[in-house]
């Protein structure tokens, strides 16, 4: 028998050695080489041919001006904030993989996407972590149409392709590709190459059939998917599913999108009948408060192709540690104590001595630069005790000299102000549209972060 050859692979960025080592050269990782079994290339189309779905035995090279007008097909999922994600439905042949943490409602979204598609595109349910009677149950409890649901309680990869080729599904979840296996590897499941391996062949199965297919990933302690990293670089759509714990909001964010914006966002909230849209999201990341309180200020922030109002608040308070301390959450750590050099020397605020933390409400991260004017605003509405001014709100960029730059997507930030009631916004010059009012909303432009601060507060 000829010796078996293996490598020995980085579950962090993919790359392959000859023999094991503890640190990945690539990427500097430790620990994270697993061994993975080589398979000789022949041997592997010699078992796709054998599955039953490989397409043509031979490539064809054609001209892209031939296929330059067809337009991928989509197919609406009638979830409005899945489809928004998605980029407009789901693409056939495409790979989706979603993560998030355990119990989050990754499973009940799929069930719920499933019944949602019903009689139009048949679906096929692959559990390798619970029973066909907890499906079942669940589906019940949600009150969910299950008739056109077909389900499967299988792990190896092999036999799922069987009965997806038998069956010949639309839609096709697998829950979870940590769970799956295949025949062609000794490594134990869950392991880098069988994950590696399995998907594989589960894309290569979505694009030669024109399957839509679902990954459910776990995530590791960290936040992000489990198994090699190169898994996300297989899949056509990386999803992954926030909330707090103890809220029953839940975010889904768009982390790659082949087919359509990346950062795009979905809210729902979580109901004894399974996760339910949430078609005003910016009511629920602003706070109701009956009087201006000091500390908070409202932002617009852009989430994919959807502009949010979000809530930023601060507390600022006088430290008793020789290194005051400086907490961020929804925010970048180091961005916050930049912003804090930058309004100690051009807003004229030494907060230096002073505990600083800032908390996005409603448990969303932001990711954009638009929202270094409002945290600044609301860092010395608390520092000096002072309000802002009722229905304000803030965007822009602040930058190491004071100036307000400006954010794309000014005009339909304010747009959404207006539509929310607000009556004042403090934008960056660049931004501010020829008509310094949009409604009953008035603009007000600024160039430094002295003068928005005076706008905000008030000349001192």
């Amino acid at each position: 028998m000829a010796k078996t050859k293996t490598a020995y692979v980085c579950a962090d960025c993919g790359a392959d050695y000859p023999k094991w080592q503890g640190q990945c050269e690539a990427c500097g990782a430790w620990n994270t080489l697993s061994e993975f079994v080589l398979q000789p290339a022949k041997s592997a189309a010699g078992n796709a041919r054998g599955a039953g779905y490989a397409g043509v035995d031979a490539s064809s090279v054609q001209p892209l001006t031939q296929i330059a007008g067809e337009m991928e097909r989509r197919h609406l999922v009638r979830i409005g904030e899945l489809d928004r994600v998605l980029g407009g439905g789901l693409v056939e042949g495409s790979v989706v993989l979603v993560g998030g943490d355990p119990g989050i409602g990754k499973s009940t979204l799929l069930l719920q996407t499933l019944a949602a598609l019903g009689q139009r595109l048949s679906g096929l349910y692959v559990s390798g972590e619970e029973s066909l009677a907890q499906i079942a149950a669940r589906g019940h409890r949600l009150g969910l149409l299950l008739e056109p649901i077909k389900a499967l309680a299988e792990t190896c990869v092999e036999r799922i392709l069987e009965h997806a080729i038998s069956e010949k599904p639309r839609v096709l979840v697998i829950d979870s590709i940590q769970t799956i296996w295949t025949e062609t590897l000794t490594a134990a499941p869950g392991s880098v190459s069988q994950v590696r391996e399995s998907a594989a062949r589960l894309v290569r199965f979505a694009k030669e059939t024109g399957t839509c297919v679902f990954l459910v990933g776990h995530v590791t302690k960290e936040g992000g998917i489990a198994g090699p990293r190169v898994l996300e670089h297989m899949v056509d759509a990386v999803l992954y599913f926030e909330g707090e714990t103890g809220s029953r909001f839940r975010v889904l964010r768009a982390f790659k999108n082949r087919f359509g914006a990346v950062n795009e966002l979905g809210v729902f909230a979580m109901s004894d009948k399974g996760l339910r849209e949430v078609p005003n999201p910016s009511a629920i990341f602003l706070s109701a408060h009956t009087a201006p309180t000091a500390g908070s200020a409202v932002m617009v922030t852009r989430e994919g192709t959807r502009p949010l109002l979000v809530e930023v608040q601060a507390l600022v308070d006088q430290s008793s540690l020789g290194n005051p301390r400086r907490v961020a959450l929804g925010l970048e750590q180091n961005r916050l104590a930049m912003l804090l050099a930058v309004l100690h020397r051009h807003g004229g605020a030494a907060v230096y001595d002073q505990d600083v933390f800032v908390n996005v409400v409603g448990g969303i991260r932001v990711q954009e630069t638009a929202a270094d004017l409002p945290v600044l605003l609301a860092v010395l509405s608390s520092f000096r005790d002072k309000p802002l001014p009722e229905k304000t709100v803030a965007f822009g960029e602040a930058g190491l000299s004071g100036e307000i730059r400006p954010v794309p997507n000014g005009e339909e930030r304010l747009r959404e102000a207006a539509q929310h009631g607000f009556k004042r916004a403090i934008v960056p010059k660049a931004n501010a549209p020829k008509k310094l009012r949009i409604g009953e909303l008035e603009v007000i432009a600024v160039e430094r972060l002295r003068g928005a601060i005076d706008a905000a507060f008030g000349a001192v």
